[in-house]
């Protein structure tokens, strides 16, 4: 695990899919090119979901990660 520069963070605890990836599109719109965006997910879905997206929307997941209790946990850097 790599120590990033969180810019802001996301609290999805308790949101299924789409939400997740849909409110982290909506929160990297606040973010300049460049800042990282750290989203807490307890969608076990979302694994898949965040790869997917990030693939697609070409920014950058640089974390997925899998902290146990149904606790997920992700970084995004804008990209564009």
């Amino acid at each position: 695990m790599a120590d990033h520069p969180i810019t802001k963070t996301l609290d999805c605890t308790g949101l299924l899919c789409p939400l997740p990836v849909v409110k982290t599109k909506k929160a990297l719109k606040d973010l300049i090119i460049g800042e990282i965006l750290e989203m807490i997910s307890t969608d076990p879905g979302s694994i898949s979901d965040m790869q997917a997206w990030a693939n697609q929307t070409k920014h950058e997941l640089l974390e997925a990660m899998d902290e146990g209790n149904s606790r997920y946990r992700f970084i995004v850097k804008k990209t564009h």
